[in-house]
């Protein structure tokens, strides 16, 4: 027999190899188990020959790590035909374990097959030296090395099943059972090579015209990498971008779910918004008509919030309205909803077995509000006037059913507030003439049907007058003309204060460049601004606007905004009245003494002008508390050097008493209605001829 040697160094490349290919083949199943569409077929194919090139690679070098004192050489059909039972037999294990289940008989069969592939490459590759007379093999380890073929089949189908799934340490264990497969199959290829015998005068037929020549082992092994090596740097960069991609996804989920959140539920107090309550009595809806019973939408108002706003900040009155949701929530149950539909009204939606089971329901809910509520240091107490209206019977729809428990509503104020009050027919007149309002207040302004007003100012001591405050009215096509408290409140909910605000800067400017064009160049116009309108973000802009469109000095406008206004945010007001300010522009203080405010921030606020309530100059003949209180804010104006407007005089000894306290201008009915503006010139005149 002839006998043969191997190379130790090719021999330990052969085993680096088969470890290198067991691992890429076990990273590639796992990017198969995780792709979805096309992505698997290209990654089993891609799997199957990285696999199956890496395998008959270990064999080939093993093969050439192999001499004999004779010239070797390999047929290239057979060996290439070799190379292809290699890739089919990893193609199939590939397919095998990227199946859902893996049964112990399914596995079985697999590792038959498999190893019986795997066999078939290493004894077709030795039949690729065409030994002459022929190879004689040692059937016990021919056996052997299909036992330990069939052996490191079932591992590996085994171990590459249970590591397909991305999962913590998963690359640690892949390593170690990578190197488990490689000694198998270095073990069943080198056993298979041991059984084979070689008998002397052995001769290769394939050393003439098959693969020989010197540097064949370190193609082949250099190709080899270059294969494992792209294969395995692929699937990793895969593996990143698939995780970066899942990454990106849970944050699209979790920012999808906050704007859901978000666009469904109140900010304020995490309750459901308008648009979720619509979504849940349509469900009730529907809920009523398959299964009977009824629903009843209860629409809560909160009575007394504007005062505590007013008096306390808005920071208060936003922890009056959590606390009076959390309030409400108490109790209710999962088919209960709640929700905050704007400002201090709440809806609640309660399904019922009868309608007569609506008023101990509405009667708790005023009961829980009328207790007191503890926020911060103060003790507040408000109440709640509840408008009931029941389905069926009560409206046929989500928004018809909110129409009429809200007009319900608006009669529980009206009886008395601190209770609640059922829908009835009667309602419906008083809702649909709001409705028909709100329709008529949209166009009002495309229509141009607001008008100035405009009651003059005088100075106190000489009488001249200085100026006006413009006023604001509606003339309705069918009410005729509609003081503010008939459409203003409407105008702040919906927001069309803020165009209407806008076209009453731009006409009071108008207007005033107009009495300086006639040689009122002294006068001041005032406008009031209200709270929604102060804290809009275009407010400066507007006013620079509306002056810059009329060619008006600044300083012939004057902005009034309430106490309460100013004092709400005192910091913001004092940025944007600064920059109203630095324009040039006049602030006034409306309304002074009725609010809630710190002297610290009044000192610091660019006002020029203090405007003393109405309320106070109006009982100044028989209160003596409110006389010392004119005369207190008129004092604290001159302290802080600031001009003094009284307003609502209405007799003469009002305006004694306000002109020796030291006001400097004066305005109310006594002195002058508010007139549009060409009876407010002839009243003016009229005045300065009897001055005359």
């Amino acid at each position: 027999m002839l006998t043969g040697s191997y190379s130790p160094s090719l021999v330990t490349i052969s085993l680096c190899v088969a470890m290198l290919a067991s691992y890429t083949a076990l990273d590639l199943v796992g990017r198969v188990a995780t792709a979805s569409g096309r992505a698997v077929y290209l990654w089993m194919a891609g799997g199957a020959l990285a696999m199956g090139i890496g395998i008959w690679s270990m064999h080939f070098i093993g093969m050439l790590a192999f001499t004999l004192p004779i010239k070797l050489g390999y047929d290239l059909p057979l060996t290439l035909f070799s190379l292809l039972v290699a890739v089919l037999s990893s193609a199939f294990a590939i397919w095998l374990v990227s199946q859902p289940r893996l049964p112990l008989v399914q596995l079985v069969m697999g590792a038959l097959i498999m190893g019986s592939g795997i066999s078939a490459m290493h004894y077709t590759g030795m039949a690729a030296l065409d030994m002459q007379p022929g190879i004689v093999y040692d059937v016990p380890l021919v056996l052997l090395s299909l036992v330990i073929a069939f052996a490191a089949s079932a591992a590996a189908l085994g171990i590459a099943f249970r590591l397909r799934q991305h999962a913590p340490r998963v690359r640690r264990l892949r390593g170690l059972a990578a190197v488990v497969m490689g000694i198998a199959i270095v073990g069943m290829h080198y056993t298979g090579m041991a059984a084979a015998r070689f008998p002397t005068g052995s001769w290769c037929a394939a050393a003439g015209d098959g693969l020989t020549g010197n540097g064949l082992d370190y193609m082949v092994l250099m190709t080899t990498l270059a294969v494992l090596g792209i294969s395995l740097l692929t699937s990793v960069l895969d593996a990143r971008m698939q995780a970066h991609t899942s990454v990106l996804a849970n944050s699209l989920s979790q920012a999808n779910q906050e704007l859901t959140q978000l666009a469904l539920h109140d900010n304020l107090t995490g309750l459901p918004n308008r648009m979720l309550l619509d979504d849940r009595i349509g469900q009730a809806i529907e809920a009523v008509g398959e299964e009977g019973g009824c629903l009843a939408l209860m629409f809560i108002d909160l009575d007394g919030f504007k005062p505590v706003n007013d008096a306390f900040g808005h920071h208060i009155g936003d922890q009056l309205l959590r606390a009076v949701a959390a309030r409400l929530r108490e109790g209710l149950s999962s088919k209960h909803t709640l929700a905050r539909i704007g400002g201090d009204e709440f809806v609640l939606l309660v399904p019922l077995a009868a309608p007569v089971d609506a008023s101990a329901v509405a009667a708790q809910q005023v009961e829980l509000i009328a207790a007191p509520f503890q926020v911060g240091d103060q003790a507040l107490l408000v109440s709640a006037s509840i408008g009931v209206a029941i389905y069926p019977g009560n409206g046929v729809d989500q928004h018809e059913l909110l129409m009429n428990a809200d007009a319900a509503m608006y009669h529980a104020k009206s009886a008395g507030k601190n209770g609640y009050r059922f829908f009835d027919s009667s309602m419906n007149s008083n809702a649909r003439k709001q409705l028909q309002l709100l329709q008529d207040l949209r166009g009002a302004l495309p229509g141009k049907q607001f008008r100035l007003f405009y009651q003059p100012k005088f100075d106190a001591v000489s009488g001249e007058p200085v100026g006006a405050e413009a006023l604001l009215r509606w003339e309705h096509p069918q009410q005729g003309l509609l003081l503010p408290d008939k459409f203003i409140d409407m105008a702040e909910k919906t927001g069309l204060i803020i165009a209407i605000g806008d076209w009453v800067l731009d006409e009071a400017c108008r207007q005033m460049q107009l009495w300086i064009e006639q040689g009122f160049g002294h006068w001041r116009v005032a406008v009031n601004l209200s709270a929604l309108q102060f804290c809009h973000a275009g407010l400066v802009q507007s006013v620079a606007a509306a002056l810059a469109t009329h060619s008006l000095a600044a300083n012939n406008l004057t902005l009034e905004i309430t106490e309460t206004t100013a004092m709400s945010d005192a910091d913001a007001s004092m940025a944007v009245l600064q920059q109203l300010s630095d324009m040039g522009v006049d602030i006034s203080i409306d309304d002074f003494g009725t609010g809630y405010s710190s002297l610290m921030y009044l000192k610091r606020l660019p006002a020029n002008e203090l405007k003393i309530d109405r309320g106070f100059v109006r009982d100044l003949e028989q209160d003596s508390d409110d006389a010392a209180i004119v005369s207190a804010i008129v004092a604290l104006g001159r302290a802080l050097g600031l001009r003094i407007v009284a307003e609502g005089v209405e007799t003469g000894n009002q305006q004694d008493f306000l002109t020796r306290l030291g006001c400097d201008s004066l305005q109310g009915f006594l002195l002058g209605h508010p007139l549009p503006p060409d009876r407010f010139m002839l009243q003016i005149k009229a005045g300065q001829m009897q001055r005359a």
